[in-house]
């Protein structure tokens, strides 16, 4: 674990379908959206309440993203454990900015059902070495996010996104 990153362990349902790919022709990544729905008891109408959705992108790479692709479906209950991670670019002389949990670990929740396992075969020879890991990786990151973010429609209103990139005295006046 690094100093100062965001890690998180998030319990919901897949909420869109798999999309897979293979970045550079040979790194895998798998993308889902993840809805978690919190239920709260409200003691008025003697039952139990969902509040507001949470949506959330997840990114799985290698391995991870080959296993998810054939195991998990919209709908499935999940558990994803992983660190958020922003990418920032500019577009038509504009900031823009996507924040994605990148995740390490996904599984199915098996407080909602069963699963059957499968171990992965063992890997009869080991990938090449790149030159440099971490230049690599942000490099198919950010031709990936170059990709992802424009068959997405942005989640929030264009004022809403305006008003979170003043600084705050500014937003307080606007």
């Amino acid at each position: 674990m690094s100093v100062g990153e965001t890690y998180l362990s998030l319990q919901g349902r897949v909420g869109s379908d798999i999309k897979f790919k293979e970045v550079s022709g040979r790194v895998a990544l798998a993308s889902f959206r993840l809805g978690t729905t919190p239920r709260q008891y409200d003691r008025t109408k003697q039952a139990w309440v969902d509040r507001p959705t949470t949506w959330f992108t997840v990114e799985c790479w290698r391995t991870l993203a080959e296993n998810v692709n054939e195991s998990l479906r919209r709908g499935h209950p999940v558990v994803v454990t992983g660190r958020l991670k922003t990418t920032e670019w500019l577009e038509e002389g504009q900031m823009k900015s996507r924040t994605v949990l990148d995740a390490f670990s996904v599984g199915h929740d098996l407080t909602r059902g069963t699963a059957t396992f499968t171990k992965n075969p063992p890997q009869t020879q080991l990938p090449e070495a790149p030159s440099t890991l971490d230049t690599e990786m942000r490099d198919l990151s950010t031709r990936a996010e170059a990709d992802h973010h424009q068959d997405e429609p942005h989640p929030f209103p264009a004022e809403e996104i305006a008003a979170a990139s003043l600084p705050p005295q500014e937003q307080e006046a606007a």
